[in-house]
């Protein structure tokens, strides 16, 4: 190792690049999933949030792909113990579904979105491993595009949380590495597809999917347009989700008689 030689100088110079290495940058949260910021930070916002909410709720959970980067927000009630994960569809980020938060929320749930920086079901798994350290009991995933296929995977896959109910917004039966042609399949949850019918593929891929799907409590919505993922909401299917959560998955439970797994015994 070198030997640094003291000044006056170089001294100052040191503290400024210590205080500058302590200081947050890039779009990252908090600095860690159950860390807070530093005195006198910027709150970060992804370029969708308030300060308010970016203070109080924007975090970086440790994930096996690097930080993933995510918003928590308790329901309006406050003391959620199910809470809805959100992944994003290829392109897109969390602020996705800024949009549709004070729905879910209002209704009793608490809400995670976060931005996928590799694979969906990964950040997924990492999302509930975070909600769990906050008294989180219960899971319902929404995925839009990619987002709804890594949901339909993550699923059928054991977890930290179990899963009470799955959302899928135009996803397709495979994207990269995630088949949800045969996680369907494994899935004992109930499960709702919505898409748009002009919206590519993506319906027939719906069709599909929903045809496959093993539980008996699964639904299709089909809607007018040709708008994707989480846009499908706005047009109309929100209330339709809702309602489906309201029935398989309310925001205190039950959860007990569900397994971590998600997956047929």
């Amino acid at each position: 190792m070198k030997r640094l030689t003291t000044s006056a100088a170089g001294l100052a110079a040191a503290v400024l690049l210590l205080a500058g290495c302590g200081s947050p940058g890039g779009s990252g949260g908090s600095g860690g999933a159950v860390g807070a910021p530093s005195a006198g930070a910027s709150p970060v916002t992804y370029g969708c949030l308030t300060k308010e909410q970016g203070a109080k709720g924007a975090v970086t959970i440790p994930s096996g792909v690097g930080g993933v980067d995510a918003y928590y927000r308790d329901s309006d009630a406050g003391g959620a113990r199910v809470a809805i994960v959100l992944s994003h569809q290829n392109g897109g980020s969390l602020c996705d579904w800024v949009p549709y938060l004070d729905g879910f929320t209002g209704a009793g749930y608490a809400v995670l979105p976060f931005t996928a920086n590799g694979d969906v079901a990964t950040g997924i798994e990492s999302a509930a491993g975070y909600l769990k350290s906050r008294g989180i009991t219960g899971l319902v995933l929404i995925g839009a595009s990619k987002g709804g296929t890594g949901s339909l995977v993550a699923a059928a896959l054991p977890g930290p949380l179990p899963v009470a109910a799955v959302v899928s917004l135009s996803g397709p039966e495979s994207f990269g590495a995630d088949n949800a042609a045969t996680a369907v399949k494994r899935l004992t949850v109930p499960v709702l597809f919505a898409v748009e019918e002009h919206d590519g593929t993506f319906a027939a891929d719906a069709r599909s999917l929903h045809a496959a799907a093993a539980p008996a409590d699964k639904q299709l919505r089909i809607y007018p347009g040709a708008n994707h993922g989480a846009q499908v909401l706005r047009d109309g299917a929100l209330p339709d989700v809702q309602a489906f959560l309201a029935t398989y998955a309310p925001p205190r439970g039950p959860t007990e008689g569900l397994t971590a797994a998600g997956v047929k015994g």
